[in-house]
């Protein structure tokens, strides 16, 4: 359905979820549904971002208690400390 962008799968695959295993996270999809018809439709995606911020909490947490916000600069850019 959204490889496929076919927001009209949608109403058939909530019904059927709402039935199985994943009913709780059926309900949830139904009651965004306005936000989840627009990620299957549109072409805009937040996964570069969402990449960059992953990997800052990841080095963020490598280096808890290690350095300063130089080091962590160094880090995220590739620069060298002074």
């Amino acid at each position: 359905m959204v490889r496929a962008m076919a927001p009209d799968r949608l109403e058939g695959w909530l019904t059927r979820a709402g039935t199985g295993l994943v009913a709780s996270f059926a309900r949830g999809v139904g009651q965004d549904k306005p936000a989840v018809l627009a990620a299957i439709t549109l072409s805009w995606s937040n996964g570069q971002t969402e990449g960059q911020i992953t990997k800052l909490k990841l080095v963020k947490r490598q280096m808890y208690g290690r350095g300063k916000i130089d080091l962590l600069q160094a880090r995220l850019i590739g620069l060298t400390p002074p």
